[in-house]
C-alpha cells in the first residue's frame, strides 16, 4: 500500500504499516512496466501476377530474388508474398486487413493497379483503393512502398499519363515511398518483347533481376 504525503511518495509496509522508504520520481519511473519489445521485421508483399511468379519456375521471381538480396545484405527480415495473379486494387483492399492482423508486418509493398488498367476500371477507384491500403498499413505500424505501373500508348496518352502518375500522387499525399515503374528497363527497352512471355504481358525470368533492381534502392531505405 502506498500513502501520499505532501506530494512525496513513501513506501509503507502493508503488513506492519511502517514507513520503509521514500520512492522518488526517478525510482517510480524505474518501476514502470517494461517497454513492449520491438516487432520482428516482416515484409508483406501485396501484388498481382508480376509478383506472384506467373508462368515462372518457383524461386525465380523478383520477390524470391529479394529474399536472397536480404540474406546477402545480412538483413534478418521475413518476407511474406501474398500476391495473387489477376489481383486488382479492390481485391487487395478486401484482403489487406486480414493480412495485417495475421502477419503484423513492419513493412508493406503494394504492387497493384496494373489489372485495374487492363480492365478499364475508373482511375478514381484505383487511387482511392491505393490510398486506403496505404493508410491501413501505416495505421497498423508498417512502412509502405508503392510500386507503380504504366500502360501502353494504345490506351491513349491522357489515360496513360494519369494512370502512371497515380502512384506518385498517392505516395506523396500519404508520405509513403514509391517506385514509379516496376518494369523500367524491361518494357521500355529497344526490344521489349524479348523479355516477355508469349502473352506479352508477363516478364520472363530473365527480366526479374531488373525488376528487383528497380525496387531495391527505395525498399532498402525503408528497411534501414
Amino acid at each position: 500500500m502506498i500513502r501520499y504525503l505532501r506530494r512525496r511518495h513513501f513506501i509503507v509496509s502493508a503488513a506492519t504499516g511502517a514507513l520503509v522508504g521514500l520512492c522518488t520520481p526517478a525510482a517510480l519511473a524505474q518501476t514502470k512496466a517494461p517497454a513492449t519489445p520491438a516487432r520482428t521485421p516482416l515484409l508483406l508483399v501485396l501484388g498481382d501476377s508480376l509478383s506472384a511468379e506467373y508462368g515462372l519456375a518457383r524461386g525465380t521471381g523478383w520477390v524470391a530474388l529479394l529474399e536472397k538480396q536480404l540474406a546477402q545484405d545480412k538483413l534478418n527480415i521475413t518476407v511474406v508474398n501474398a500476391s495473387v495473379s489477376g489481383e486488382t486494387t479492390s481485391g487487395g483492399r478486401s484482403r489487406l486487413a486480414a493480412l495485417l492482423t495475421q502477419h503484423k508486418p513492419t513493412h508493406v509493398v503494394i504492387e497493384l493497379g496494373g489489372n485495374d488498367a487492363l480492365r478499364g476500371l475508373p482511375l478514381k477507384n484505383t487511387e482511392e483503393n491505393l490510398t486506403w491500403m496505404t493508410q491501413a498499413a501505416q495505421k497498423a505500424g508498417a512502412k509502405v512502398l508503392l510500386v507503380g505501373m504504366q500502360v501502353p500508348p494504345n490506351y491513349g496518352a491522357d489515360y496513360a499519363n494519369k494512370f502512371a502518375g497515380l502512384f506518385t500522387t498517392v505516395a506523396q499525399a500519404q508520405k509513403a515511398a514509391v517506385v514509379p515503374f516496376l518494369l523500367k528497363g524491361v518494357a521500355d527497352g529497344p526490344d521489349p518483347t524479348r523479355l516477355f512471355q508469349p502473352d506479352r504481358i508477363h516478364p520472363r525470368a530473365e527480366a526479374h533481376p531488373q525488376m528487383l533492381a528497380n525496387v531495391w534502392p527505395e525498399l532498402k531505405k525503408l528497411l534501414r
